[in-house]
C-alpha cells in the first residue's frame, strides 16, 4: 500500500511539474505585444498605440505612436504627434512582466503661438523636437495573453531650445495601456 501511495504521489507531482514547465514554454513563445493607451484616448482624445517585441524574460524594445485628435490649442502647444522608440528592463521572475524601467527617445511635434506687442502680428508655428528620457511602471499579463500596464516618465527636448524655460522643454510619457500578447 505504501508503494502504491508513493508511486501515485510521484506521478501526480511529475504531471504537475510538466504542466508548469509547459505553460512557461508557451509564455516564452509569445514575443509580440500590441497595446492602446486607454487613458490618453479617454482623457485627451489622443490615439496612442504601441508595439513591443520581447527579447527575453528581462528585456524588450518597442515603439509607440501618438496622434492628437483634440482640436484644443492648449494641447496642441504640448504635443500634436510623437514617435517613441523605447527599451525596457524587467525586474521580476515572470516572463517580461512586473516592475520595469525604460529608456526612451521621442520625436515629437508641437505648436508654438506668439503674439508681438505693439503690432497685430500673431504667429502660430509648428515645431519638431527630439527628447530622451526614462520611465518606470508595471505590467500585468494573464495566461490568455491579455496585457495591462501603467507607466510614467519624463524626458527633455534637445532641439529648438531657447534661452528661457518653456513648457516644451520637458515632455511626459505615461498612461494606462491595454493590449494583447501573442
Amino acid at each position: 500500500m505504501k508503494k502504491i501511495t508513493l508511486l501515485l504521489l510521484l506521478t501526480v507531482s511529475t504531471i504537475s511539474f510538466a504542466q508548469e514547465k509547459n505553460s512557461f514554454t508557451e509564455e516564452v513563445q509569445k514575443k509580440h505585444e500590441v497595446k492602446i493607451n486607454a487613458l490618453n484616448l479617454i482623457a485627451f482624445k489622443w490615439l496612442d498605440v504601441s508595439y513591443e517585441y520581447l527579447i527575453n524574460n528581462e528585456s524588450s524594445f518597442g515603439v509607440g505612436a501618438l496622434i492628437n485628435f483634440d482640436g484644443d490649442d492648449d494641447f496642441d502647444s504640448y504635443r500634436t504627434f510623437s514617435l517613441t522608440p523605447y527599451y525596457r528592463r524587467y525586474f521580476s521572475k515572470g516572463y517580461a512582466k512586473g516592475f520595469f524601467v525604460e529608456g526612451f527617445g521621442m520625436l515629437n511635434g508641437y505648436k508654438r503661438s506668439s503674439y508681438y506687442l505693439g503690432s497685430n502680428n500673431y504667429s502660430n508655428e509648428s515645431l519638431t523636437n527630439f527628447a530622451v528620457g526614462i520611465s518606470a511602471g508595471g505590467k500585468f499579463v494573464t495566461e490568455n495573453g491579455f496585457v495591462a500596464e501603467i507607466y510614467l516618465g519624463l524626458g527633455r527636448n534637445l532641439l529648438n531650445n531657447s534661452n528661457y524655460f518653456s513648457s516644451n522643454d520637458v515632455v511626459g510619457r505615461g498612461g494606462i495601456s491595454l493590449g494583447y500578447r501573442f
